[in-house]
């Protein structure tokens, strides 16, 4: 009877739990998060019911460094209008907390190794989730930059003006990173902000070094009176060149980063296809004698 007591109540308290859990990831839709334009991973997903413990604590003086660094950060992975420097530091606090939960439980219970990766793994998520978007985006950004700058030049050539080529070319253009960020520089200008200011922001914004060259390249030819469609065939071409060099690069560290998948999976298949029968055979031999 008492262990059954017992059990009802350990049923009672984790019944409990995942209601409050359920409870709080359902109504965490109409919380402070802003409408989602982009989707988060599952890891911030399933923490968000815990935010409002971290907020608070991510809200205060000591925490104002983060948050000026997440702040760039954030833009720069395209995550500027999803996750404000706040919540991103809520969340990385909330998931630090929850790592140094998993360490102590694997520290308790004797599994200190397999836990404590967990838990360090977990902790560590958010920057590396970051940086991995922002490598990414920065990548999807380089390569579509020769491209645009081509459609760019063979408008402006034709006779049209900059502001309505680039008006076109977003249209009809599927929605990459790129697209994102010269749609938000369009409607600036359209706006009423400055081509030079709108510009300026884009390359602050994204702090890609090929697209920020052409930007630049742009502000000064527009200050000097340069000719924009000779400065767009230029920039096009040398954007060309490093994507050009970038490819090369990665085909020749190829043969080389492939030694490591053919070392440690295939030549150990190899070698139990090829010696297994052979040691199988030799181990009967010395075992019949």
């Amino acid at each position: 009877m008492i262990y059954l007591v017992i059990s009802a109540l350990w049923g009672v308290a984790f019944g409990g739990f995942f209601y409050w859990v359920f409870d709080r990831l359902t109504s965490h839709q109409q919380d402070n998060l802003k409408t989602l334009r982009k989707p988060l991973p599952l890891v911030f997903k399933l923490s968000a019911p815990f935010l409002p413990l971290a907020r608070p604590l991510a809200a205060r003086k000591m925490f104002a460094p983060a948050r000026a660094a997440a702040a760039p950060r954030l833009l720069m992975a395209g995550y500027g209008d999803t996750l404000l420097p706040e919540e991103f530091v809520s969340f990385k606090l909330a998931l630090l907390m929850a790592g140094v939960c998993i360490i102590f439980l694997g520290a308790v219970s004797g599994r200190f190794l397999i836990m404590g990766t967990m838990g360090a793994l977990l902790a560590v998520y958010p920057a590396v989730w970051l940086n991995a978007v922002i490598k990414k985006r920065h990548l999807s950004i380089m390569k579509a930059l020769p491209n645009v700058l081509d459609l760019l030049t063979l408008s402006v050539e034709s006779g049209r003006d900059l502001m309505s080529s680039l008006r076109d070319i977003i249209a009809r253009r599927r929605m990459d990173p790129l697209n994102e960020e010269l749609s938000i520089t369009f409607q600036e200008i359209q706006l009423g902000c400055n081509r030079t200011e709108a510009l300026r922001a884009l390359s602050d914004r994204v702090r890609q070094i090929d697209l920020t060259s052409t930007v630049n390249a742009m502000i000064q030819a527009e200050e000097l009176g340069v000719s924009i469609a000779n400065l767009l065939r230029i920039q096009g071409d040398m954007q060309r060149n490093k994507r050009f060099a970038l490819a090369e690069k990665m085909a020749n560290e190829a043969s080389v980063k492939i030694i490591i998948p053919v070392v440690l999976f295939i030549l150990p298949a190899v070698f139990i296809i090829l010696l297994g029968p052979l040691a199988a055979q030799a181990v009967r031999s010395f075992g019949g004698r």
